[in-house]
């Protein structure tokens, strides 16, 4: 069974099907279980129930949704709506390169936004991060860091105008996942080109799936932060038998013991996938049937709940025997006591990211690139990995948690033995091969796809 760390010719064809994101569905793979190893004690850097959570199941305390271009709900409401699309601002003058670095320095500062819980900390210090700190020891760049980002929804509309005026924005690094806001951002040109030749660490070391992304083609603009799959999580001790299929979720055997997500990101485009619809290329025709078929699913009584952060209590209880789940979730779930296991199921799962970029009007933007490199560097990137517990973009990183396997002992040994051998961390290319991005839609498509899926979870 290879592994990220077996690391793969490059690619950059540019072909959806075949590119080193790997969107597309491979057939008839015979492929293991993407099951968790024996749960690992609680890492003990961690103080507290909110400081062991991480950066996608603590939003499920600040009720972060999002999808198609909009923020759906906030706080936990279920029923709470969009607001309507507004019209889009005038694009910014576009730069080349060349144009946008000419005459560019160091300043020696750094600010750096990005999501609670979601860089590596200090044991006992939540506000201390070990990277960071190296990297002022190692650049001299100090770094103003704020954990500012709740969803990209809310934080784009906070400074969409300063950008649109040409004004900074008070960040010099944001961490934006893939889909409608940082389409915009690239459409508008609100994003700085970047110069290749500023991030050899990162060509050097960045894994397939994050070189040439189907979102952002030749990295023009980002470069990966940490990313994640959607599959299925359930407990194996009341379903009674493996989960591996998406028709699972429709199983009348499970009524009233379903998860599924209520949003109109990963809801839709994960369907499609248990349809065996590409969400990449998928046409409103598409929409509609995946539509049907999860109309259908809560029709007949199988859907306990549409989530949206908080499905994992009620997995861990019982309530829910299997749901909808991120994979980053499931393995801190586990690393605290519990007994899950996570699937990318036979017809396929998502994959998402979350990128570093550089707002146009940023005013540190060499510093910005300082650091995008140096988060590539195998020691760097090992020490984000065993902090966050998503997939890193650095293969190689995998040896690095090993040796400091290695050199601990007790609990961190566990801890950083789990993390190295999981398979949520360094999935492996059968189930990469697997998984698609989600569908990138225009303002128009956005409305009509919104129309279609909301109601299913907002009724």
């Amino acid at each position: 069974m290879s592994t990220m760390s077996e690391r793969p010719a490059a690619d950059v064809s540019g072909n959806d099907h075949n590119d080193l994101c790997h969107p597309a569905l491979i057939r008839g793979l015979t492929r293991p279980r993407m099951a968790l190893p024996q749960a690992a004690p609680p890492r003990s850097g961690r103080v507290g129930a909110e400081a062991d959570l991480g950066r996608r199941a603590f939003l499920r305390l600040s009720g972060m949704l999002t999808g198609g271009g909009v923020l759906l709900a906030a706080c936990g409401s279920q029923n709470a709506g969009p607001p309507p699309v507004p019209a889009g601002p005038s694009p910014l003058p576009a730069h080349t390169v060349a144009d946008f670095w000419a005459g560019r320095t160091r300043a020696g500062h750094l600010d750096f936004a990005n999501w609670p819980l979601y860089i590596d900390t200090f044991p006992g210090q939540k506000d201390g991060h070990p990277t960071l700190d190296l990297f002022t020891r190692t650049t001299g760049i100090t770094v103003s860091y704020r954990e500012v980002i709740d969803n990209d929804e809310s934080f784009y509309a906070g400074f969409r105008a300063l950008l649109e005026a040409g004004r900074p924005i008070g960040h010099d690094l944001m961490v934006i996942t893939n889909g409608q806001v940082l389409a915009e951002l690239i459409r508008l040109n609100y994003l700085a080109p970047l110069d290749g030749n500023r991030l050899p660490t990162f060509f050097a070391n960045a894994d397939a799936t994050v070189v040439n992304p189907s979102y952002d083609r030749d990295n023009r603009f980002t470069v990966a932060w940490q990313s994640g799959i959607t599959g299925i999580a359930y407990d194996p001790n009341r379903t009674g038998r493996e989960i591996r299929s998406f028709s699972d979720l429709f199983d009348p055997a499970f009524a009233g013991r379903v998860g599924m997500f209520g949003d109109v990101r990963d809801l839709p485009n994960f369907t499609l996938v248990g349809l065996g619809i590409m969400p990449e290329t998928s046409t409103p025709a598409d929409w509609r049937k995946a539509a049907d078929t999860l109309r259908r699913q809560r029709a007949d009584r199988i859907v306990h709940n549409y989530y949206q952060q908080d499905y994992i209590e009620p997995l861990k209880k019982g309530d829910v025997w299997l749901s909808m789940a991120w994979s980053g979730d499931i393995f801190q779930a586990n690393a605290e006591g519990a007994d899950l296991r996570f699937v990318v199921p036979d017809e396929g799962g998502i994959l998402w990211t979350d990128s570093m970029c550089i707002p146009v009007t940023a005013p540190h933007p060499v510093d910005a690139m300082t650091f995008m490199d140096f988060a590539y560097q195998t020691d760097v990137a090992a020490k984000l990995a065993e902090g966050i517990n998503y997939i890193t973009p650095v293969p190689f990183a995998r040896d690095r948690i090993l040796r400091d396997a290695v050199a601990a002992t007790g609990d961190q040994r566990a801890q950083l033995t789990a993390t190295a051998n999981s398979s949520l961390v360094f999935p492996t290319r059968a189930d990469l091969a697997r998984l698609h991005r989600y569908r990138v839609l225009d303002r128009a498509e956005a409305a009509e796809w919104n129309a279609l899926f909301q109601p299913i979870y907002q009724t």
